[in-house]
């Protein structure tokens, strides 16, 4: 039997996989097939901090067939790290570099190195979430309670038909992109939150809510005021108590890497009673900002003028927003679980060190969670590597690599990439952080995801475009297949399933503004909420969300078997994504298991139909 030299994946060649605490012992096997004659191996690692490069002589162990095993031990402080293996021969010196599926294979040449992440020994995330279920709001769109709501300035636009389209036009009237509301607010949510608990939801995700003017909120006015038309703070803190009578805990935007032009700090405007940045060179806040040429050469948030980029190390607003007495630890004696924070990868170290030691200064089980769009252990972002998941920053992000992979795949990818995707974040991020991953398929910053699915385009069409397309009945029927598909790998993948509001009625939309269309209550797709209401109470009821291990079992092409298992517990989860049936082999225990979606087993025989999944427990 071939034999690789080595299998970061596998436990014969690891003693830990995955991310290491800092201090612990990580027992490491080369295995190299007697004919190569070696004379000695080698460990070798790299920091990422200094590009030192070490080399540790390995020991000579045990023999499996016709193969030799040579061992080392490290022991590591926090960091990144990256490693290979080499050796001497009678034919001459070779690298054992990384390949295909993190396998070893044997090189004349240096090669791709494995990754090694070793955390902070101390670094501990809640535990509330895990096993749980996010659902995500855009406050203005998903229900309005009717009720009149005051200071409501009259520069904004209220839409009367809660079931238009989004203006997408930039016409520079009152009703225009970014200025027509549709009026959805706090007690709106509220009244929903039995909706939300037949979901199946643990966590509701809210886009900003603070005073604002804009509908997304993006461009915050005022971070100790809540945005006058989604209620009072007063309603707030009622929606954050009537959750968590509910078992619903609630997470906020924190919006920090810029404000809006238009804000009491900025106040380019002049709405506010403030001495602005854009008023005077003496504002307090004029270090808030980064100025070039005063009052018009400012700095601002990817080139929007409106935007205008903060200072994040700047003390005073560092201390306003992290300080002891600031907007963070503010909302969460209000009563708010935790902190969504927007473009995380924006914010540099310091700001971020301190935000944590302010959320969990007012308890450890307070969530902070990253926007980071690729693998948040070796993010580079403005010309340095980040440390998001080490310990000392936040405890998990929102999981754009494996959101791709899922849409990837079911669209007619090989599920072995997705598979794969799935063991490098088991691999290089920190179990703390994986199984607190938001697991998203959709948000306010994608197309919808039935559209998605349901389209062959590229998504790239303007928002003129955009605004008159309409799904096919076969379009729409293709897409909700599919979307069945994606939602069953996210719900059972390691990691928390985050819904898009909307998603589970069958919404659809390309692009901003489209895919921030108002919740079509009263006119949703009822069989599909039905599949997300019994996903989700699947989900909720069963042992192995929370932490349990994932087994890879078959991924090839078009099918993918996997089984999550935690105990006694174990529940196997299987998806053709091809056009015709497929038959697959699952361990036999499975015989005797219950069937929550699709088809039971025969003879240790799964047999799955067309685009169809089936989900059996034990």
């Amino acid at each position: 039997m071939e034999r690789y030299p080595f299998d970061s994946r596998n436990p014969l060649y690891r003693s830990r996989l995955g991310a290491l605490a800092e201090g612990d012992t990580l027992r490491l096997k080369l295995l190299l097939h007697n004919d190569a004659h070696v004379h000695a191996a080698f460990f070798i690692i790299k920091s990422d901090r200094t590009g030192i490069i070490k080399e540790q002589r390995m020991t000579e162990g045990g023999s499996l067939d016709n193969y030799r095993f040579y061992e080392c031990e490290i022991t590591l402080t926090e960091g990144l790290f990256w490693y290979q293996f080499r050796y001497t021969s009678d034919y001459g010196d070779f690298n054992v570099v990384k390949s295909e599926h993190s396998l070893g294979i044997v090189s004349a040449e240096k090669g791709e190195w494995w990754q090694l992440t070793v955390f902070q020994r101390d670094f501990k995330t809640p535990d509330w979430l895990d096993g749980g279920i996010i659902y995500q709001i855009f406050p203005d769109r998903f229900y309005s309670s009717g009720e009149k709501k005051d200071g409501v300035p009259d520069d904004r636009y209220l839409c009367e038909d809660w079931y238009a389209q989004p203006e997408y036009r930039q016409t520079g009237d009152k009703k225009s992109l970014g200025n027509d509301y549709y009026g959805g607010d706090f007690k709106g949510i509220e009244q929903k939150l039995p909706y939300l608990e037949e979901l199946g939801v643990s966590c509701i995700y809210l886009n900003p809510v603070f005073e604002a003017h804009s509908n997304h909120r993006y461009n915050t006015a005022d971070y100790m005021k809540t945005d006058p038309l989604l209620g009072s703070e007063e309603d707030f803190v009622s929606l954050i108590k009537a959750a968590e009578k509910r078992g619903i805990s609630i997470i906020i935007d924190g919006v920090f890497s810029h404000t809006g032009d238009d804000s009491r700090y900025f106040n380019s405007k002049n709405r506010y009673d403030t001495v602005g940045a854009a008023n005077s060179q003496d504002s307090p806040y004029r270090g808030w900002y980064k100025f070039g040429n005063y009052p018009s050469g400012y700095s601002c948030w990817w080139g929007v003028p409106s935007l205008p980029e903060t200072d994040e190390e700047n003390l005073s607003f560092s201390n306003f927003i992290a300080g002891e007495n600031g907007v963070i630890r503010y909302w969460l004696k209000k009563g708010v679980k935790g902190w969504r924070l927007d473009v995380a990868d924006e914010l540099p170290d310091t700001f971020l060190d301190k935000i944590r030691l302010a959320v969990k200064a007012e308890s450890s089980e307070n969530y902070l969670l990253g926007e980071v769009w690729e693998d948040a252990t070796n993010k580079i972002s403005y010309g340095s590597r980040r440390r998001f998941l080490r310990g000392r920053q936040l405890d998990s992000v929102m999981n754009y690599p494996l959101a791709e992979a899922i849409i990837t795949y079911v669209k007619g990818g090989n599920s072995r990439a997705l598979v794969d995707t799935v063991l490098d974040i088991l691999e290089n991020y920190p179990p703390q952080s994986v199984k607190l991953l938001m697991n998203h398929i959709g948000t306010h910053d994608t197309a919808r995801i039935l559209t998605r699915l349901a389209t062959d385009d590229a998504l790239t069409g303007d928002r003129e475009w955009q605004s008159v397309q309409k799904l096919s009945d076969k379009q729409l029927e293709k897409g909700i297949r599919l979307l069945k598909l994606a939602a069953v790998l996210q719900y059972t993948l390691p990691g928390v399933p985050s819904l898009y509001y909307g998603d589970e009625a069958g919404m659809t939309g390309y692009g901003d503004p489209f895919c921030r269309a108002a919740y079509p209550w009263g006119k949703e797709n009822s069989e599909l909420v039905g599949f997300y209401k019994k996903l989700g109470r699947f989900r909720r009821e069963s042992a192995v969300f929370a932490s349990g291990d994932f087994v890879p079992v078959y991924a090839n092409y078009g099918d993918i078997v996997y089984i999550r298992r935690k105990g006694k517990n174990a529940a196997l989860v299987a998806v053709n994504r091809w056009h015709e049936p497929s038959e697959q082999e699952i361990p036999r225990e499975f015989d005797k298991a219950k069937v929550i979606f699709g088809n039971k087993t025969e003879n240790g025989r799964l047999k799955l139909n067309r685009e169809d999944f089936a989900v059996l427990a034990l």
